[in-house]
Parts: structure tokens; C-alpha cells; sequence
């Protein structure tokens, strides 16, 4: 009997864990299940252009503490391009894989979830520093973008205070504000303002005023 042909790809902004998610399902499948893995190259892109490379124990071998993605990655929809699902589909047939791994955000991810509906085997595994996925507590890159944010505040506090200046810091994370939440009280910030909490600008800024005269 033939080995399950199993694919992998990274959609999406690239962040910590990439290639240590790539490494773990390559091992994996061929120590324990006998899988031949197959790395997807540039995301979505690379399976509507048939374009993959075999990986295996040597292929991913020293990459875990590399940055980035070794399968490169990009924002291609399929959705969005004309019979991009069709191309999907009978692509997989052509490089004949029984399952597919597809490691990105909410884009990547949702891309994931419509072929899944459409028949295919496929798994999403969400990546996204926003952590704006359902489905999980945390997303990985989150918490490396947590600690990268609260390490900048620590640091701009002391700037701050040195010349009694009010500091406004400005987060990633699109229409989701757990950085800012997180990050924000890690960090000690006076006011954390979020998109899923509406607010006024004045009341904010008289509120800043106010501490900024008691000197805090």
C-alpha cells in the first residue's frame, strides 16, 4: 500500500513557530505514521501553481530556531481568483495528497474551512500574532508579540517620565485588541483603548490630562 501523501503550506504574515509547526508535522508523520510530506510553496499561490518540494528529516533539520517560513508565503485567495477553488481541487488530485495542512490566520484559515466543506481533507492550525481566531485560547505569535510589545512600554516609561511626556503606543491586531489588552496591562499603561470598546477622544484625552497633572 502506497504512503498517504500528506501537504503542508504557510499563508499569511510570517511570525514565531512557523518552521517549528513545519518541522514537528514532517517528523511526525514519517516516524510515526510513515506520511511522505509535501511543503507547499508560497502559501495558497504554490497550490494553485502546483508548486511543492519533498521534505523530509534532513529537509528540517536545523530549522527550528530560524525565523520566518522555509516554504515562503503569501496572501493568495483562491476565492478570490476565477475557478481558484476548481484549480485548488484538482491540483491536490494532481500531486496526488490525501491531506493538506494549511498554517495562517483568519484568511488561511477560512480558505482551510471552505475546502474542507467542499470534500477535501483539510486541516487549519491557526497562526496569527491578533490571536482573532475562534477555536483556541491562544493562536501562536501571540505571545511572542506580547512579549515584544510589553518589553517596548517597559522601555518607553522611563523616556516618558524623564522628559514628563505622555507616551501613545500603537499596536497590530486589526479589529481585535488583545494585544493591546495584554500588552497594555503587562506593561502598566494609564488607558488601553480597544475597537471592541467604543470611546471618546475628548474624554480620553481630559483623562490623560488630568493624571499627567498629578504627575503619573
Amino acid at each position: 500500500m502506497a504512503a498517504k501523501r500528506v501537504g503542508i503550506l504557510t499563508g499569511g504574515g510570517d511570525c514565531p513557530g512557523l518552521n517549528a509547526v513545519i518541522r514537528a508535522v514532517t517528523r511526525k508523520g514519517i516516524d510515526a505514521y510513515g506520511f511522505e510530506v509535501i511543503g507547499v510553496l508560497g502559501g495558497w499561490r504554490g497550490m494553485m501553481e502546483c508548486k511543492a518540494i519533498p521534505l523530509d528529516l534532513d529537509a528540517v533539520s536545523g530549522i527550528l530556531p530560524k525565523g520566518g517560513t522555509i516554504l515562503g508565503t503569501s496572501r493568495t485567495n483562491p476565492f478570490n481568483e476565477e475557478n481558484g477553488e476548481a484549480i485548488v481541487i484538482e491540483n491536490m488530485g494532481k500531486m496526488n495528497l490525501n491531506a493538506l495542512i494549511a498554517i495562517g490566520g483568519d484568511d488561511t484559515i477560512g480558505v482551510a474551512h471552505k475546502l474542507s466543506d467542499a470534500g477535501l481533507n483539510v486541516v487549519g492550525v491557526p497562526k496569527t500574532i491578533d490571536n482573532d481566531l475562534a477555536g483556541t485560547d491562544q493562536t501562536f505569535g501571540f505571545d511572542t508579540a506580547i512579549n515584544i510589545v510589553t518589553e517596548a512600554i517597559d522601555r518607553l516609561h522611563t523616556t516618558a517620565e524623564s522628559h514628563h511626556r505622555v507616551m501613545v503606543v500603537e499596536v497590530m491586531g486589526r479589529h481585535a485588541g488583545w494585544i493591546a489588552v495584554e500588552a497594555g496591562i503587562a506593561g502598566g499603561a494609564d488607558m488601553v483603548l480597544i475597537p471592541e470598546e467604543p470611546f471618546n477622544l475628548n474624554a480620553v484625552c481630559e483623562s490623560i490630562k488630568v493624571r499627567h497633572q498629578r504627575g503619573k
